[in-house]
């Protein structure tokens, strides 16, 4: 049975923040309008791989600290592929990134009040 994975980890993301519930909620919200994954999506697709590889460190940065945690997982992947010029298709990330979003909403929800 494949391991199930964890897009958000509020837990650990309210430590990062004091337990301050409704500063997690608009970090979450921000982070919703956030345009490092267009970046690094377009960067790829133009072949600008130095700097695709410091749009992806930089998704990588904010997923960590958000506790986003199979972005960041899949973040870091793909920086280090782009480092090591292993290739550079992003569709695990994209999945990861799509996921994380459709999770936003109830976790926001839940400690915006």
């Amino acid at each position: 049975m494949p391991e199930e994975k964890i897009y958000i980890n509020p837990e650990e993301g309210l430590k990062r923040v004091m337990n301050n519930g409704k500063l997690y909620a608009r970090l979450l919200e921000k982070f919703k309008s956030d345009t490092n994954f267009a970046d690094l999506t377009a960067r790829l697709s133009a072949g600008d791989m130095e700097k695709a590889r410091i749009s992806a460190h930089t998704l990588k940065g904010l997923a960590a600290n958000l506790s986003l945690t199979e972005l960041f997982e899949q973040a870091r992947d793909l920086e280090g592929r782009i480092k090591d010029g292993a290739g550079a298709d992003p569709a695990a990330l994209k999945a990861a990134y799509d996921e994380t979003l459709k999770k936003l909403d109830e976790v926001i929800a839940k400690y915006a009040t």
